[in-house]
């Protein structure tokens, strides 16, 4: 894709802060929640981005500790990426293995973000610099993989808990947008893959309430076969079966680790590609930005770009 055309409409990346760990006790929470803050240098009236880890074979990438790629891009163009660390971390597997919620933490991974954002001034005031320079009213969620699922369920995605048979929304209005990355797709028959018994709670979602705008991104090598035969286009149903306004962002050759975002040199993704992640990152930040600014350019003019690049890192398709 252009990038001269794209980063003309991100403006000119800042030097990046990055703090961490700001901690916060939570009651009945087994250990107090940790974040990671990175902001940019300069600005004021920054939206903030709630970034939710995956849950990769890596011990510390899912964690505040990963997806520097996006985070600190994310950050360098303008916004505050606040990044916990669930209880789903293997850093905390020790130490949580049997508190209540183990081991799929699906309530809790949702609760953390609105615990941040209830605490979001507390957030600011303790990292170095950033004191009055947040926007608490734009505010974004972003999650890959397993923080797909729980993005989207902060942004409406209804759940029928697997232990008890209720629905279950925990939608949070507070969050504005979304970025679902490789997320989970839906249950029913398709959801029968091995893995599927030992997640069921994968499988109990329902998009059809999740209302909020939101960019899925997925990859056209995504294989699921370990939860389901549906083949990538399974990544896709968040688009596919929530209403609209919803964007699907499909990239070309890209596996489960979109080209490598949990981390830097991370050669255990299988499809490793640092144009690829570069993409990924300035078309997520447009299309935030055009979001959480209404008038703001940018994913208009990234969507352009990509449209008449020779060689597009993927395709747009919106309802």
């Amino acid at each position: 894709m252009s990038t001269a055309i794209t980063a003309d409409a991100l403006g000119t990346a800042a030097p990046v802060l990055s703090f961490s760990p700001v901690v916060l006790s939570v009651p009945g929470r087994p250990v107090d929640l940790h974040v990671r803050v990175s902001a940019p240098a300069t600005g004021t009236s920054l939206p903030v981005i709630l970034l939710s880890h995956g849950h990769g074979p890596s011990h510390h990438l899912s964690s505040l500790n990963g997806y520097a790629p996006l985070a600190n891009f994310w950050a360098a163009h303008g916004f505050v990426v606040v990044q916990p660390t669930h209880l789903t971390s293997r850093t905390l597997t020790a130490l949580v293995a049997d508190a209540p919620g183990a081991p799929d933490f699906w309530r809790s991974r949702a609760e953390d973000m609105t615990h941040v954002l209830d605490r979001l001034e507390a957030i600011e005031n303790a990292v170095p610099q950033l004191a009055g320079r947040i926007d608490p009213t734009r505010v974004a969620v972003a999650g890959h993989s397993l923080g797909g699922f729980t993005a989207a369920l902060l942004l409406g995605a209804g759940l029928t808990d697997p232990g008890t048979g209720n629905l279950v929304h925990l939608l949070e209005p507070r969050i504005k947008a979304g970025v679902l990355l490789a997320p989970p797709g839906r249950g029913g028959d398709v959801f029968n893959g091995p893995m599927a018994e030992q997640w069921p709670v994968i499988g109990a979602v329902d998009f059809s309430t999740m209302t909020a705008p939101t960019l899925v991104v997925t990859g056209d090598k995504d294989d699921p076969r370990h939860f389901t035969d549906m083949g990538p286009d399974w990544h896709a149903d968040p688009y596919t079966l929530a209403p609209g306004p919803k964007t699907l962002l499909t990239l070309f050759d890209a596996e489960h680790g979109l080209g490598g975002i949990a981390g830097y040199d991370a050669a255990e993704t299988t499809d490793e590609n640092p144009e690829r992640v570069a993409a990924l990152a300035r078309l997520t930040a447009a299309y935030l930005r055009s979001r959480l600014h209404p008038g703001d350019n940018a994913w208009q003019t990234a969507q352009e770009a990509l449209a008449i690049a020779p060689h597009p890192a993927g395709r747009v398709e919106s309802k």
